[in-house]
């Protein structure tokens, strides 16, 4: 059973069918909008009058003047459903909803129902213009991201800015961006910083502060001031492009259930077709008082009742509702497919650096012995600004009101630390080999720090100690306290950092299975391992690079993959937008919300259909019973679809 509405080339902005498909009123205004409505509104009025008519017995109408006026009223709604069953016949699949509809109805005309031939196809054209608009709604939230692509650049060429196309550009480019206006290209930044709206891309609407020579993501939105990148990647290269060719394709990986149900509904159809074959012409052989005309009418209801549009339209309605609500937040899911294995998740392994940690390092305490701390910060940042470690960059963002102190004759001492003079005084910056190999007695209790520490010695005196620590993301406890509440009992955190520290920050989330020293093939044999019991459904939180394998081998793989991380979008099955954590709480909130609406959908409509198909077919419901089990049920079910896209997730 084929649905165009719902097929993902609508949405992929070079397609010469993008209009073809949509009824010719997604994207013309609301002319276009009001204009779809119009032949369901002839034909409803036709219809009111020829019912108040017959109601009245109004001695013209009748006969001929009768049959015409319904007739006129049919065409309307009718002429174009029997033009598309006729083109799906004569492209060889004949057991679509178009075909049992203009059977149903015409058979309706043919025995003389009327009001009730005109009525269903009414109904089916009403329900068609709600699913259209159902269908376009769900897509809105992807197409908010096909309108974020941005479609000039003001590129710096011959001592002038000129407009060209952003596919044009090419690496290292100099392009000037305006307020208000969408970035084209990936780049840096050249001027001093920038504001930048990147809630499209992110799902968060809270502002991003740029500085001079940091990146910057086509499709955010310049928020202060005239700025200048240069490009660091071609248009089709861009994140923003990678990412809308990703979520355009998210349909065409489909779950079990919607292959489930378009195969059942190829089977399905032509066997209720004839089934009402059998309806009609079987009584004769069994019924003494055979009436044909009643047994066909039978047969007509049981057609109608039959069409599978309310599965085949809702349930990839409700997959697609979840995709788009998903990125909306700032998740993008590689399929409907990962959408429903994410709600069996019970096993959750994470990686630790750049996953529960910003893998940045900062200072997380400073001890001075017998200096005063800012003193004995100058001395130490001093000496640190002759090096290029990360260790230094890091204790060089502390933050003092004199820069007076100027370190000479620095050197290197290899896998030790600096030996330098400053301001007169010798001062040494390293670990405790370096402070042994110079005699200088250390306190005990750096021992017990398992953190990086540096340690400084002044004029051969130990003077005090940094510790160094990569600290944990803003949301990452909440995220842990979160995945228990949701279901995911088993977490466990694998990490390439020293054992030590991975047990530490372990012990402040409160994961109870850590280990750390493990290289990618090491952590690869752990989720190996848990992938032997065929109950465990294992997702794997990492950074989209050294984690690759284990992203791969997992059931779901999520990457923090941020907007810049291009290894991320190949390798995971859903990404991360914003490197939060949370937002996987998240994704499994959103995941299991589509399922229940799917599974919900399915149970509504086989309930229904079951139900009216037994009573039509022992002649105990009429038409009318009959259009609400197709068109009333596939509505309900498209509503229910909808919530998707209303619904918040916390």
């Amino acid at each position: 059973m084929k649905k165009k509405k719902v097929k993902l080339r609508d949405l992929k902005p070079n397609s010469e069918e993008q209009h073809s498909h949509d009824d010719g009123h997604n994207h013309s205004g609301n002319s276009s909008k009001i204009k779809a409505y119009i032949p369901a509104i002839i034909s409803f009025t036709m219809l009111i009058i020829g019912i108040g008519l017959d109601y009245f017995d109004v001695t013209v109408f009748k006969d001929w003047i009768r049959i015409i006026w319904y007739g006129i009223a049919y065409l309307p709604v009718g002429l174009p459903v029997v033009k598309e069953g006729w083109e799906s016949i004569k492209k060889g699949d004949v057991f679509t909803e178009f075909f049992l509809m203009s059977i149903a109805t015409i058979g309706a005309f043919i025995i003389g129902e009327y009001p009730e031939g005109v009525a269903v196809m009414l109904f089916y054209a009403v329900g068609e213009l709600f699913q259209n608009a159902a269908v376009n709604r769900a897509k809105g939230n992807i197409k908010a991201l096909l309108d974020v692509r941005p479609n000039e650049a003001l590129v710096y060429r011959n001592n002038d800015y000129m407009s060209v196309s952003p596919e044009t550009v090419e690496i290292g480019e100099k392009v000037q961006v305006r307020v208000g206006e969408k970035i084209p290209l990936d780049g840096i930044l050249l001027s001093d910083k920038g504001s930048f709206n990147t809630a499209a891309l992110t799902g968060e609407s809270k502002p991003d502060t740029i500085a001079k020579g940091e990146k910057v993501f086509a499709g955010s939105i310049n928020m202060d001031g005239v700025i200048e990148i240069e490009t660091t990647k071609e248009f089709k290269d861009s994140s923003i492009a990678r990412i809308l060719d990703m979520v355009q394709n998210a349909t065409a990986r489909k779950s079990k259930t919607e292959l489930f149900i378009r195969k059942f509904a190829r089977i399905y159809t032509p066997i209720v077709v004839f089934l009402a074959i059998g309806v009609t012409f079987i009584p004769y052989l069994f019924v003494d008082d055979y009436v044909f005309r009643d047994w066909l009418y039978r047969a007509l209801i049981f057609l109608v009742i039959s069409c599978p549009c309310a599965l085949v339209i809702s349930i990839p309605l409700g997959y697609f509702g979840g995709l788009g609500a998903a990125s909306k937040n700032g998740i993008l899911f590689k399929g409907a497919s990962f959408l429903d294995t994410m709600t069996k998740i019970n096993h959750l392994v994470m990686d630790k650096t750049g996953t529960v940690t910003k893998g940045v390092f900062k200072i997380k305490a400073v001890k001075a012995i017998g200096w005063e701390e800012a003193e004995f910060m100058k001395y130490l940042m001093a000496m640190e600004a002759q090096s290029t470690h990360p260790i230094a960059k890091a204790i060089l963002e502390y933050k003092t009101d004199d820069r007076d102190f100027n370190a000479s004759d620095v050197k290197e001492i290899a896998g030790k630390g600096l030996k330098g003079m400053v301001n007169g005084k010798t001062v040494l910056v390293g670990n405790k080999a370096l402070m042994t190999a110079n005699h200088i007695e250390v306190v005990k209790e750096t021992d017990t720090i398992v953190e990086s520490i540096v340690l400084v010695a002044i004029d051969e005196k130990f003077a005090g100690y940094v510790v160094i620590a990569d600290e944990l993301k803003d949301d990452a406890k909440e995220t842990i306290s979160a995945l228990h509440k949701v279901g995911v009992k088993h977490i466990m955190m694998l990490s390439g950092d020293k054992d030590s520290i991975t047990q530490q920050v372990a012990s402040e989330l409160h994961i109870e299975n850590a280990k750390g020293g493990l290289l990618p093939e090491d952590k690869l044999n752990e989720v190996d391992i848990l992938k032997q019991n065929p109950e465990n459904k294992i997702a794997f939180i990492g950074d989209g690079i050294n984690d690759a394998p284990v992203l791969a081998a997992s059931d779901v793989g999520i990457a923090m993959g941020g907007l810049g991380s291009d290894v991320a979008i190949e390798t995971a099955d859903v990404i991360i937008q914003t490197d939060q954590p949370s937002k996987v709480v998240k994704a499994i909130k959103i995941s299991r919300s589509t399922r229940k609406i799917v599974w919900q959908n399915i149970i509504l409509a086989f309930g229904v259909k079951v139900i009216v198909l037994i009573l039509g077919a022992g002649g105990l419901a009429t038409m009318w019973e009959a259009v609400f089990a197709d068109v009333g049920v596939a509505l309900l079910a498209i509503l229910n679809a909808v919530r998707l896209q209303r619904k918040k997730w916390s």
